[in-house]
């Protein structure tokens, strides 16, 4: 299996909200949900799975274990509630959401316990999020980086992680973009709204298929259904060599998630 290049988001969105959004998605021909223990919703997300009678092969689920729940007692029994909640026996992709906050749990602690999720069925794949060099490092050398399908991290044209995204890259692990859109920032980037006009299209398609021509899986969520639709329409954009590059010049390193109590030290 490999990591879907485009997926709807559920980071925010609770109750009803999540509900409408991801069973609109589902309507709209979205087939990658992501949720985390987290977010509080993976009850609700599934729901709206199990409403909308779209069968569950065609779907990629993903969600991701919380820090509480790294401890090789915890983990598994974590993700068990979490299918529970989903209303599914797996799900197609597990992550570490977090590194173990000032290295509590050993990596090769919940990495092992997270192959062995695998190993029984719970999860067809596994991964890590806001994982930096040294950390993909000691993923690596715990499970193999052909047990690694992706990280997930912050990635935008202004925080375009080139650092991790080579080191993954040259390991074969997938690099998934959250926060494509920078909470909106870049659709406000005249440089980005030039390319859009260009093409027809707008900022936030243009930004999508920056990220997904780069090789980077994206999961933009959206309330509003004609966001949600609009977005599926970057799929269909290829950008030319020129705009690619004036993109790349847009990066200044301007991250927006970095929780003091969670954030290793940053490539």
């Amino acid at each position: 299996m490999t990591v879907p290049a485009f997926g709807l988001g559920t980071f925010r969105l609770k109750d009803q909200v999540v509900i409408d959004s991801v069973r609109t998605g589902l309507e709209l021909g979205y087939r990658v949900i992501d949720t985390a223990q987290i977010y509080g919703n993976e009850a609700e997300v599934g729901q709206a799975i199990e409403q909308s009678g779209v069968p569950r092969d065609e779907l990629y689920i993903t969600t991701k274990i919380w820090t509480d729940n790294f401890a090789a007692d915890k983990l598994i029994p974590s993700l068990k509630e979490s299918l529970a909640k989903l209303k599914t026996d797996h799900v197609d992709l597990t992550l570490i959401h977090w590194p173990s906050p000032k290295g509590q749990v050993p990596v090769a602690e919940f990495m092992g316990a997270l192959l062995e999720a695998k190993q029984q069925g719970l999860t067809r794949e596994i991964g890590i999020s806001n994982f930096t060099v040294a950390l993909m490092g000691e993923a690596i050398a715990a499970v193999d980086a052909e047990n690694i399908a992706t990280n997930q991290i912050e990635l935008h044209p202004y925080l375009q992680n080139r650092t991790v995204a080579e080191f993954a890259k040259q390991h074969g692990i997938k690099i998934t973009s959250y926060m494509t859109l920078a909470y909106g920032e870049v659709l406000k980037d005249p440089v980005i709204g030039q390319i859009a006009q260009r093409h027809n299209a707008t900022p936030a398609q243009v930004t999508l298929a920056w990220a997904m021509q780069l090789g980077y899986a994206v999961i933009p969520s959206s309330t509003k259904r004609e966001n949600l639709e609009s977005n599926l329409k970057a799929l269909d954009i290829k950008l030319s060599d020129d705009d690619m590059a004036q993109i790349a010049q847009l990066d200044r390193g301007h991250r927006l998630t970095s929780p003091a109590s969670l954030a290793p030290q940053w490539d």
